[in-house]
């Protein structure tokens, strides 16, 4: 009769399970980091900066910039891009100021280019940042669900190139609530990247333009006017491009309804 005796110390599966239940629930943690820290300072910025990121501090230290950008042209780019992302990545206050500011060191040109760099590359982090933690855990438990909740991610899903256009174009949809709100309900990355840089073109255009003439502006001693974009020839045909981006999911609604 063979007796084979067992190595395993009593309790060791027990151990190891218990082991991995605090590495399960640091991996969760971990997950939900960066946008805890996005938030945190978010916060802290709402407080702190939004009474320097002004255009009364551009119109204190224009000469200043514009000296260092005549002399540093290359590292004056690379550090407008980096604060202006930093301001949309931690949704810190002046955003407005920071892309009037692309259009007055850099013109209508370069000015968009810069601004729709720095403003896209913000954005894709906090979606990033979003769909790796919250996102991924609210999408999986609406995806479970039975309720009203699935089914709208379900149109979203249907329609995400159209309704991401629109949350981009419509200038009611704040910025950073069209940063987080896809990723919170699982779009895909390539086609938020897409429409973002595509959809804040025409804002950004319309921003750098008034940043053109803002030295004019501190010269008669004003601020800029940013109701512009609320003028006819200015908001119609962003509404328009609304209207065409809303197309697809009308005539889809149109056919479904006629059964088609």
């Amino acid at each position: 009769m063979q007796v084979v005796f067992n190595n395993t110390k009593p309790g060791r599966t027990m151990e190891k399970t218990s082991q991995d239940t605090p590495k399960t629930q640091k991996a969760g943690l971990m997950r939900h980091a960066p946008l805890a820290i996005i938030l945190t300072v978010a916060a802290i910025g709402f407080f702190t900066l939004r009474d320097y990121i002004t255009f009364d501090t551009l119109r204190e230290h224009r000469d200043t910039l514009l000296a260092f950008r005549d002399a540093n042209f290359a590292l004056m780019v690379l550090a407008f891009i980096a604060v202006y992302f930093a301001i949309v990545a931690f949704s810190l206050p002046g955003a407005a100021v920071a892309s009037v500011t692309g259009g007055f060191l850099f013109g209508l040109f370069l000015g968009t280019v810069f601004n729709v760099t720095a403003a896209s590359l913000g954005a894709m982090t906090i979606f990033l940042a979003a769909r790796w933690g919250l996102g991924q855990t609210l999408a999986a438990k609406i995806e479970t669900s039975d309720g009203t909740m699935k089914k709208l991610k379900a149109g979203l899903n249907d329609n995400e190139i159209s309704v991401l256009f629109l949350m981009r174009l419509v200038p009611a949809v704040p910025f950073f609530v069209a940063n987080l709100l896809p990723a919170l309900v699982g779009v895909k990355f390539i086609n938020f990247a897409f429409t973002t840089v595509l959809g804040i073109i025409p804002g950004a255009i319309v921003f750098t333009w008034i940043g053109v003439g803002l030295g004019e502006v501190f010269d008669r001693g004003e601020s800029p006017d940013l109701s512009l974009l609320w003028e006819p020839q200015i908001i119609g045909p962003i509404l328009g491009l609304s209207a065409l981006a809303a197309m697809p999911i009308v005539i889809k609604a149109l056919r479904g309804k006629k059964g088609i």
